[in-house]
């Protein structure tokens, strides 16, 4: 998610339909992994790492299943399963759908080291793997995802205009997300290379398995061990957190800004209402038509050259053919620029009854 970042309306990035190429652990290919030419009747199984963050079940599943089905005229079939955050669970999954045959695989992994022998095991029985969201290690023939170092970079400049003059008058704390995803580790990246030296870091916590309860946890000691009169800001790498995150800043009595990540409705419903600063916008549909539309494509014997025009390096495979999708910083000045524009949530889903009045102070009506 980028700070000077360009909002990309969902249906500007349908892309054109091309191939789909396999990258080689020794660097990139635009030749299919995918084996003999399919037609529409394909089988594509999608692997989606937890359901506690909303927007697997309700944006990414549905936006794929969806796009899956007109590229294919109907004919291609989706088999589904969510790991809930259950890496082990995870590759037995994997495993279940080489067993079950299926043309392609699209993974988004709960443990981007950890699923690496299922990306070989699928592979050697001529299933490509798009990779989705994260950037699982292992031969796989793509990726799509955001440009997850400049999600974080958006995140730090957000929190830096939020304490303006501020910014070093106490400290912030940091709350990262798991180390078992490396978008986490980019976004920290990000962040730091925006933060470093312009604020005191007071505190900062790894989050495992980027759980609301577990930030909870950590604020709170944040806030025992630092003193709730020396917190100016947070830094938090999604939303789910921030929420935790607030519930132990409000019983402090301590209302500083707060970031987040992914927009979802109770993070976006928290902007309106003050609670948190800001959110990082991703659109799911560009993101979900692109990795629909590389599955295919592999599924049938093409090559990705037209659709993917990056390349980005996971620590086992060079050159991966991938597409990385913009984003934007939301604030109270954007939500309806943004999520209402794309049609993501409503006036009437934010605004409902508890928030109305907030909705109604910052025009969003």
């Amino acid at each position: 998610m980028r700070r000077a970042a360009f909002a990309v309306a969902a249906g500007a990035m349908a892309v054109s339909l091309a191939a789909c190429g396999s990258a080689k652990e020794s660097g990139g290919s635009s030749k299919s992994s995918g084996g003999a030419s399919k037609g529409d009747a394909i089988k594509v199984g999608l692997l989606l790492p937890e359901n506690q963050t909303a927007r697997y079940e309700k944006f990414d599943k549905p936006l794929i299943e969806k796009k899956v089905k007109e590229l294919t005229n109907g004919k291609g079939e989706i088999v589904y399963a969510n790991a809930k955050q259950d890496a082990t669970l995870q590759n037995q999954q994997v495993d279940t759908m080489i067993t079950n045959k299926v043309d392609v695989l699209i993974v988004d992994a709960v443990d981007a080291a950890a699923i690496k022998n299922s990306v070989q095991k699928a592979k050697d029985a001529g299933i490509p793997v798009v990779a989705y969201d994260r950037l699982a290690q292992g031969p796989i023939s793509a990726y799509t995802s955001f440009d997850n170092k400049t999600v974080g970079k958006t995140q730090g400049e957000a929190l830096l205009k939020a304490l303006g003059s501020k910014a070093k008058s106490g400290k912030i704390v940091m709350m990262n997300g798991s180390v078992t995803d490396p978008n986490a580790a980019q976004f920290k990246a990000g962040a730091h290379e925006v933060l470093d030296g312009k604020v005191n870091v007071g505190k900062e916590y790894d989050t495992k398995e980027w759980k609301p309860e577990n930030a909870n946890s950590n604020m709170e000691g944040a806030i025992s061990a630092l003193g709730k009169k020396n917190i100016i800001g947070v830094y938090s790498a999604n939303d789910g957190m921030a929420g935790g995150i607030i519930t132990a800043l409000k019983a402090a009595g301590i209302k500083v800004p707060v970031t987040g990540q992914d927009a979802e409705l109770a993070g976006v419903q928290r902007i309106v209402t003050g609670d948190q600063y800001m959110s990082v916008y991703k659109p799911y549909a560009p993101e979900a038509a692109a990795a629909a539309e590389m599955a295919v494509d592999l599924a049938q014997g093409k090559a990705l050259d037209s659709i993917a025009k990056d390349k980005v390096d996971s620590p086992t495979t060079k050159q991966v053919p991938s597409v990385l999708v913009p984003v934007t910083a939301l604030t109270q000045d954007n939500i309806k620029d943004t999520v209402v524009k794309d049609g993501v949530y409503t006036i009437a889903d934010i605004c409902t009854a508890q928030y109305k009045a907030a909705c109604d102070k910052i025009g969003l009506k």
